[in-house]
């Protein structure tokens, strides 16, 4: 049995779509194995506590957080599947066990649950957790860093989601998008980086059986208000995850699969060659990621107060409504300059269309219709 023929049998089931609230977690923290060690880190704004697994008892320290965001939820199902791969008794138990004597893991799998239970990027004081790293003005960031300071961690991972407007140049979703962030205003290649990179490229090793060409590369650009920066900064080598879109699976549940093969992959011998040399300069040769892709693109609409067609894009607004995310499409350009992908593609070839039954759309408008007047076609 390989490793995805694994995963489609033991993924952490009870997890699934985006609302992902610490009462989702509660059940599955206090049935973990006693490989795993759970605890509280602390407590959120709203009085929420933070939780904090352990297992492992190598001498390499792993900190690794999920849902900084608290709308950002696909690396914490990914991780709870990693729990349920290290926690079972299965076919890779040899390489579970090196696993266990080489790495000793802590894991704040929710780091933001004020933000989760609103589904909101920003904490209960509507404040960026990930732009806090300095001020240290919030509750949930204090957590973090005395964590940082009581583990002394050998590497960090600052697990994340991003938008679905990210793609690469060859039109490619960005699926997986890694990061090692720069520990200065010059992105210095720093010796820490190195080491980041080099797991990051085991990663993408392997992800590139599965996704070829929809991994990409976060811009490095330094801002020391950023956690992952920061702890660049501080000498840590620290991996930044964005999870992203796949096909149609606005869920995420394929892209959380793809993050699980990641950290199977860099950190045992499961899913990659563990104890093979990786030149970190490879790192360079993934491809930047790119703001480039819509939800939908319309291509080469008519629109009457124009004298060429032009390209209209519409993009995904995720609402929370009676606990269930809801996905409303809106206009987000119109005459389209840098979006030239649409995970959903309708050429018009010069007709007109009405949205919402209208003729006259405007950006930010929410759609409920898009019809084609000339081919008599409900496009949406």
């Amino acid at each position: 049995m390989n490793i995805s023929t694994w995963y489609q049998v033991h993924f952490e089931k009870y997890l699934s779509g985006r609302y992902i609230t610490l009462k989702d977690l509660l059940p599955l923290l206090q049935k973990m194995p006693k490989t795993f060690k759970v605890s509280k880190a602390g407590t959120s704004e709203n009085g929420l506590d933070i939780p904090l697994i352990k297992f492992g008892q190598g001498k390499k320290k792993v900190l690794a957080w999920s849902q900084m965001h608290g709308n950002e939820s696909t690396t914490t199902k990914a991780l709870f599947d990693f729990f349920k791969l290290i926690g079972s008794e299965s076919i890779f138990e040899t390489s579970v066990k090196r696993f266990l004597e080489e790495y000793t893991f802590f894991v704040i799998p929710m780091l933001n649950p004020d933000g989760a239970l609103l589904y909101t990027r920003h904490n209960a004081n509507d404040i960026d957790l990930n732009r806090d790293a300095q001020a240290l003005s919030q509750k949930e960031s204090i957590v973090l860093r005395i964590l940082f300071e009581e583990v002394k961690p050998d590497i960090c991972l600052n697990m994340h989601d991003q938008r679905s407007v990210f793609g690469t140049l060859n039109g490619f979703p960005a699926t997986i998008s890694f990061l090692t962030p720069s520990a200065d205003q010059k992105r210095t290649v720093t010796a820490a980086r190195k080491e980041a990179m080099r797991y990051i490229l085991k990663a993408e090793r392997y992800l590139q059986t599965h996704i070829p060409n929809q991994v990409a590369r976060f811009d490095d650009a330094f801002n020391a208000n950023c956690v992952g920066d920061t702890f660049s900064q501080l000498g840590v080598p620290t991996i930044l995850f964005e999870a992203g879109h796949y096909d149609l699976d606005y869920n995420r549940e394929k892209t959380r699969e793809f993050i699980f093969y990641s950290l199977a992959a860099m950190f045992t011998e499961i899913a990659s060659e563990h104890t093979k040399a990786i030149n970190h300069k490879l790192y360079f040769d993934i491809p930047e990621n790119q703001k480039n892709c819509a939800d939908v693109l319309l291509k080469n609409v008519f629109l009457p107060d124009s004298k060429n067609t032009q390209d209209i894009a519409l993009q995904y607004d995720e609402k929370l409504m009676d606990g269930n995310i809801v996905f409303q499409l809106r206009i987000s350009d119109i005459g389209v300059k840098n979006i030239k992908y649409g995970h959903k593609i309708f050429n018009l070839n010069g007709n007109e269309v009405l949205i919402n039954s209208q003729k006259k759309f405007h950006i930010g408008q929410d759609v409920e219709s898009i019809f084609d007047q000339k081919c008599n076609l409900m496009l949406i």
